[in-house]
């Protein structure tokens, strides 16, 4: 389905025409791209690519939205713009919303999700154990309470957030950096079929194009545009999470972040929010409280997921010498202090750890060292 007029679709590949020469301008310090996506189709051609302003304006004037429609349909991509229904109401509230959301997974979804209120999940790429079972169990469960969960489909945070949603069944929207039939990062290829099964992908860039430097903070606001809260599970003080908080700020979206460890540099950025106002995330219900009122929510009782909310309640009946490891993992000693505090033999830990995370309460981290995850 493309509902999209001419001029919508003629911008959308202009920019993606542009899209190289709006990375280089990152190259000069001195130069800025804020403000370019605002621009009209001159103006944005004299401030990114003046030396090709006649090589463009005769790509304008030859544009054929009949082929452009044409290639939509063979990459099997929909096409909606602004000025068509079925165009999220949240990105009008842009200062440059999109011209055109070039959509995998059907136009008509995304309309259908934009009817209620939407969730965005980010965070750092290299994210700790605990920031990945925080995220994933954050989309597991706003899936089950019927939240539809928007990410990016990076690496770590937004990676777990996308992989909750589908343990669930629910709905899932990524929103790319790229055109929208590119995966990126390429090791997400699973990750981006299964989306396109219960959700959809969509981006600003029409099919084909490359993700750059650039393209990145731009789909960032969208991400903030579209949700009615932005969630920042693990971000370091210089994050490039940290935009997206700050577009739905300005949009005056609902921002809330997951308390990390004051010691931890991954978790400084989100920490920073929580200090500035944000709103603290400890679970799903802090979540649907600002989406729904406090105490006024969906269930989020699984159907679906019934055995991951088993898990999540295990912890509850452990026998008292796996309960004594747990709770020294949560204080973070090691092995060897237990084993110091003759709470048990080195033999004797080392299995109580190993049932833990059987059980899916402790994971380990690159370091050989355990923490406590979201389920206990």
């Amino acid at each position: 389905m493309t509902a999209c007029c001419d001029a919508c679709l003629c911008r959308a590949h202009l920019l993606g025409r542009l899209s190289e020469r709006i990375a280089g301008l990152l190259d000069h310090p001195r130069r800025r791209t804020a403000g370019l996506l605002a621009l009209s189709d001159e103006d944005l051609i004299a401030a990114v690519a003046a030396d090709r302003a006649d090589s463009l304006r005769a790509f304008l004037d030859g544009f054929d939205p009949a082929g452009a429609r044409e290639r939509l349909s063979e990459t099997d991509v929909d096409a909606v713009c602004r000025h068509r229904d079925g165009y999220p109401g949240g990105l009008r509230e842009l200062t440059d919303p999109p011209a055109v959301l070039f959509v995998r997974g059907g136009a008509p979804r995304i309309a259908e999700l934009a009817q209620q209120p939407m969730v965005t999940i980010v965070g750092a790429r290299r994210a700790s154990p605990y920031g990945l079972e925080v995220a994933r169990e954050l989309g597991r469960s706003l899936a089950v309470a019927g939240v539809p969960v928007i990410s990016g489909l990076a690496l770590g945070i937004d990676g777990a957030a996308h992989r909750g949603v589908l343990d669930a069944d629910g709905a899932g929207l990524a929103v790319l950096a790229c055109g929208p039939d590119v995966v990126y990062p390429r090791t997400h290829r699973a990750l981006y079929e299964r989306l396109l099964d219960r959700g959809a992908v969509v981006s600003e860039l029409p099919p084909g194009q490359p993700a750059l430097k650039w393209s990145f903070p731009a789909r960032n606001r969208i991400m903030a545009a579209l949700a009615a809260a932005t969630i920042v599970v693990e971000a370091a003080e210089r994050s490039g999470t940290l935009i997206t908080a700050a577009f739905a700020t300005n949009l005056n979206r609902d921002v809330g972040a997951v308390p990390g460890r004051v010691t931890a540099r991954m978790a400084a950025g989100s920490n920073r929010l929580l200090r500035d106002g944000a709103h603290v995330i400890r679970g799903v219900e802090d979540v649907l409280d600002l989406l729904y009122g406090v105490d006024v929510r969906p269930s989020t009782e699984p159907t679906a997921a019934a055995a991951e909310e088993e898990a999540r309640h295990r912890s509850q009946g452990l026998e008292p010498g796996l309960r004594q490891v747990l709770d020294a993992v949560e204080a973070g000693h090691g092995v060897e202090i237990l084993v110091e505090g003759a709470l048990a033999s080195a033999r004797e830990v080392r299995i109580a750890l190993g049932r833990l995370e059987a059980l899916g309460l402790v994971v380990r981290d690159g370091f050989g060292s355990y923490e406590r995850t979201a389920l206990a």
